[in-house]
C-alpha cells in the first residue's frame, strides 16, 4: 500500500503544479473576449478566430482542470443521502463510484476520443467557419484533460481503500485509535516515504475525533 500511496501522492502533485498554469488559460479567455468586443465596437471588424480561440482556451482550462477539481472535490454535488450515511459507508460509496462510474467513463471516452485526435491531426482539420483556426489543438484536450481525470480518479481510489482498511483495523481494535497508533515519532514508523501519508491528513478526520492528528 505504501508503494500505492507514493504513486497517488505523485498524481495529485502533477494536477496541483499543472493547475498553477492552467489557471492562467481562463484570463486569457477572458482579456481575448474584451479585444474582440473592442475591435467589433470600435473599428466594426472581427474575425471567426477570435471568437474560436476563446471557446479553445476555455475548453482547455475547463478540461484540465477536473482533474485538480476532483483533487479539492470541489465538483457540484447535490448530496440528499450521502450525507446521512456514516464516514465509513461514504468512503465505501466513493470507491463503488470511482470503480464503476468515473473510471469506466474516462476509459470510454479515452478509447473515442484518442482516434478522435489523431484523425484531426493527420488530416490538418480546419474550422469549417470563414478565418477559423486549426481544428487538432482543441482535440488534444479531450485526452489529455480525460486522461488527467482518469489518473486523478485512480488516485482517489487508491486513497479510499487506504483508509478502509485503515477503518477496519481500526474498528477491530477500538481500544487503539489508529491516528494515535500511527502518531508516534517518524523512527518507528512502517511507512517507506516520508511524505506519503500527507493524502490521508484529511480524510483522517472522517474517521476518528481524535485530538492528536499526525503533522
Amino acid at each position: 500500500m505504501g508503494a500505492l500511496l507514493g504513486f497517488s501522492n505523485g498524481i495529485d502533485r502533477l494536477n496541483t503544479w499543472l493547475n498553477k498554469y492552467v489557471i492562467w488559460l481562463i484570463l486569457i479567455a477572458t482579456l481575448v473576449s474584451a479585444v474582440n468586443a473592442l475591435v467589433r465596437k470600435v473599428f466594426n471588424t472581427s474575425s471567426n478566430a477570435f471568437l474560436e480561440i476563446q471557446w479553445y482556451f476555455f475548453a482547455a482550462s475547463f478540461l484540465l482542470a477536473s482533474a485538480y477539481t476532483l483533487l479539492n472535490n470541489d465538483h457540484v454535488k447535490i448530496d440528499v443521502i450521502y450525507s446521512k450515511f456514516s464516514r465509513r459507508t461514504q468512503i465505501q460509496i466513493d470507491i463503488f463510484g470511482f470503480l464503476v462510474f468515473l473510471l469506466p467513463m474516462c476509459t470510454a471516452i479515452l478509447w473515442f476520443g484518442i482516434p478522435f485526435f489523431v484523425q484531426g491531426f493527420v488530416s490538418n482539420e480546419m474550422s469549417s467557419n470563414a478565418g477559423g483556426l486549426i481544428r487538432w489543438p482543441v482535440y488534444a484536450m479531450l485526452p489529455l484533460g480525460f486522461g488527467l481525470l482518469w489518473l486523478q480518479g485512480v488516485s482517489e481510489l487508491i486513497k479510499r481503500v487506504a483508509l478502509e482498511d485503515i477503518s477496519l483495523r481500526h474498528w477491530s481494535a477500538p481500544s487503539t485509535p489508529w491516528c494515535e497508533k500511527y502518531s508516534t515519532p517518524a523512527p518507528t514508523l512502517s511507512w517507506k516515504y516520508s511524505g506519503i501519508f500527507s493524502p490521508l491528513l484529511f480524510y483522517s478526520r472522517l474517521l476518528t475525533p481524535c485530538s492528536t492528528m499526525i503533522t
